[in-house]
């Protein structure tokens, strides 16, 4: 492989100008086709097997036309004090806001009176009009949901306090400002390490190519293939993470070849075919862990982690052609000054040992004190992963400021704090021979659960099915309420066995209980497979078992790690006020494997870069303890620059208002500081010094088996120092030998 990536390293520097004009016509095709591809109004969310789709798909053949999926509101009304909303005037508002409401939008599916549908409060102080939709909060127009909040803005001029809770003002988080931040940081970072604009622009320049291409591909496919807007969030994200570091991994090895007296050329071979043979082999573990998404078999999800597996894909081709390419037109500017003065010293021999070298020095003459500091301090943070609890938060989680967070307080003052989550109970009699004696017996067994309320059946016209809806006496996150979904259907099985009616559990609180039950028993396989795959890959790489089970074994470190910290703070609020926690709960259930998918491909990138440089050195000659300063000396900046501007996107996000982007965000976060500086810049080191050359053992029949993907360029160096220096040749590099190799 690396001599196929030298090959088209050299071809592309020299062919830059087509390379690039190749480049640039597709991000102009992909921009076209998304400027052009009408706007995606869907995005269908179902999660197959679970009991409360199965029951969302009953609704729909035994009530068509209810829309039982639909999106939601509530506009939520409080009396002054000393009045009711039963009063003359408060009663007239209300009803006008109901017309209103009615006409305001042809997604709405019906509007309820409060004082015919018995939503006023014992106390008369708090009513709330129910308003259904014919499609999904994500399907509703921009028109639907300003109608819904002027609704509420025109009773807002009574005395009556109005907020207005429910999915349907549900909106997609913008993400703008975070990922400005992130690339300006980046910025910074780049320029920091590489002393030259012209080197720091690069790898930010060719991975907004790459992104500009990938979202605009998701962009244009969306309504075809039924893609959110969450699909172009992730892939932007993703696509961003991976295009600068790939860049950034081979412009730091073509300034390296540089300084060691290699002609641009050359030194542009040489980088993407060692370097590049990394890239290569990082992205595929990136692409590995997205694509395994799919094992979670929820559509949506597996549609997402497709996507930003397509721009990774896009940031890998980035990286090895256009990239090459960029350093063709950049010449000499690619290095700055410091840089040349390094190169001159170089080869004088003066350089000063870099930060990497000495720490790398440190950690070989303290490997066992810093493994038990990295391992016992991670380990110390992952205490209270051991009490993850995992959900989807409700508007009980918004900010304080928010109108759903009003809204969801003030229908709990009002009626309970079950009333913001109701359960749809749905009974199939299909096969019962008394189908209404079945749904009595149905709210009977409910009433004993010890609900709030249970509201009377509703039957369809048929009378084989009927609704029942049920007010718990718990906010619908609440572990009471989880029990009472489990009971119901506990207690259907019992109905079904002496009546033949069957009993399901639907409505949005169950369904996220069983999206969390479910993403919950998909965690085990997913990580089995993403690390068991990528296992099979860095052997690959290695030619060694023990490297590919350190780099497993630290990322789950790492991972639980990040758990625990994010246990601690959102679950149990921790430092909660300077994250701007205002609400402690259950986790995301989305929020471990997401994190798993995303940090594990970083993790690896950074494994790999670092770690193949080790492995380049060790083939070459050096005893394994040198080979380890090596790799650091040359690695530590680019890896450390890496995880630095990972770590500045990724907290970016820690600032929105939205519960849940804050989350992703800061578990990102810690979860690549943990991984990247302290597994693997500490303990990577520390047991590789403590395994020395039994690190790069392998089974010889193993060896025989398995194909030299060649990763570190052993056989690139034979053919390079084997091939007869011509006379034109600089220095007596090899130069024309190595032109020869190329035309073969």
């Amino acid at each position: 492989m690396a001599t196929f990536l030298y090959k088209l390293g050299r071809l592309t520097f020299r062919r830059r100008r087509y390379v690039a004009l190749i480049w640039v016509a597709l991000l102009a095709l992909a921009g076209f086709g998304a400027a052009t591809a009408s706007t995606a109004t869907s995005s269908s969310f179902s999660i197959p097997g679970t009991e409360a789709q199965r029951a969302f798909d009953l609704l729909e053949q035994r009530f068509p036309g209810t829309s039982a999926d639909g999106a939601t509101a509530r506009v939520v009304f409080k009396a002054p004090e000393g009045e009711k909303v039963t009063d003359a005037a408060n009663k007239g508002e209300i009803t006008g806001i109901i017309k209103e409401l009615e006409s305001g939008s042809d997604q709405i599916a019906s509007v309820a009176d409060p004082f015919q549908a018995q939503a006023v409060s014992q106390d008369g102080s708090t009513a709330y009009i129910s308003v259904s939709y014919k499609v999904s909060a994500m399907e509703l127009t921009e028109k639907t949901q300003e109608a819904l909040k002027d609704a509420g803005k025109a009773a807002q001029g009574s005395d009556m306090k109005v907020e207005i809770g429910g999915d349907a003002l549900q909106v997609m988080p913008q993400t703008g400002t975070a990922e400005i931040i992130g690339v300006a940081i980046a910025a910074v970072v780049l320029v920091i390490t590489f002393g030259s604009l012209v080197a720091a622009g690069l790898p930010l320049v060719t991975a907004l190519i790459g992104v500009g291409i990938g979202v605009s591909l998701v962009t244009a496919l969306a309504n075809v293939l039924d893609l959110g807007s969450t699909t172009a969030i992730l892939a932007t994200m993703i696509g961003l993470a991976v295009g600068i570091d790939y860049a950034l991994f081979i412009v730091s090895r073509y300034r390296a070849e540089l300084a060691e007296g290699r002609e641009h050329e050359e030194a542009a071979g040489r980088a993407v075919g060692t370097a590049g043979s990394a890239v290569v082999f990082a992205g595929l573990t990136v692409v590995i862990a997205l694509v395994g998404l799919a094992v979670v078999n929820i559509p949506m999800l597996t549609k997402m982690g497709l996507a930003a597996a397509g721009t990774v894909a896009i940031a890998v081709l980035i990286a090895l052609t256009l990239v090459p390419a960029a350093l063709g037109f950049a010449g000499k500017r690619i290095m700055g000054r410091k840089a040349r003065k390094a190169a001159e010293a170089a080869e004088l021999d003066t350089a000063k040992p870099n930060i990497g070298t000495r720490w790398a020095r440190f950690v070989l003459r303290k490997p066992v004190w810093v493994m038990l500091v990295g391992v016992l301090g991670l380990g110390a943070i992952a205490v209270p992963a051991a009490s993850l609890e995992m959900g989807l938060p409700d508007d009980g989680a918004q900010p304080k400021s928010t109108t759903q967070r009003q809204a969801y307080d003030m229908l709990s003052d009002g009626f309970g704090p079950g009333f913001n989550g109701p359960l749809m109970v749905v009974m199939d009699g299909k096969g019962s021979s008394d189908p209404k004696a079945a749904a009595e017996r149905v709210s009977e067994e409910i009433e004993g659960l010890g609900v709030a309320a249970v509201a009377p059946a509703t039957f369809n016209k048929a009378g084989d099915t009927a609704t029942i809806v049920v007010i718990p006496k718990d906010r619908p996150s609440s572990h009471a309420t989880e029990e009472v979904v489990h009971g119901i259907r506990d207690a259907g099985t019992g109905i079904k066995a002496d009546t033949g009616a069957e009993v399901l559990v639907t409505g949005a609180t169950a369904m996220n209980i069983d999206f969390s039950q479910k993403m919950n028993d998909a965690l085990l396989p997913y990580l089995a497979l993403v690390v068991g795959l990528a296992f099979l890959l860095l052997m690959l790489v290695f030619r060694s078992i023990l490297v590919p089970l350190k780099a497993a074994l630290g990322f789950l470190l790492s991972v639980i790690a990040a758990l625990g910290a994010v246990v601690a703070v959102f679950q149990w609020g921790w430092l909660g006020s300077v994250f701007g926690v205002e609400q402690t709960g259950p986790i995301m259930s989305m929020m471990p494997i997401f994190m798993i998918g995303v940090v594990f491909g970083l993790a690896m990138d950074y494994e790999v870069f670092l770690v193949t440089r080790m492995r380049e050195a060790y083939v070459h000659g050096e005893s394994p303890g040198q080979a380890i300063v090596t790799g650091f000396k040359h690695g530590a900046r680019v890896v450390t620059a890496a995880a630095v501007i990972m770590m500045a996107v990724f907290a970016g996000f820690i600032g929105s208002t939205e519960q849940m982007v804050k989350m992703i965000g800061f578990s990102l976060a810690v979860a690549v500081l943990f991984d990247a500086f302290v597994v693997r810049m500490a303990i990577v080191p520390a047991v590789l010094a403590l395994l020395g050359k039994k690190a790069w053992w392998l089974p010889g029949w193993l060896d025989r088996v398995l194909p030299n993907v060649d990763v570190e360029g052993e056989k690139l160096q034979k053919q390079l120092t084997e091939e007869p220096v011509s006379s034109g040749g600089e220095g007596g590099d090899g130069h024309g030998g190595e032109r020869e190799l190329v035309r073969v």
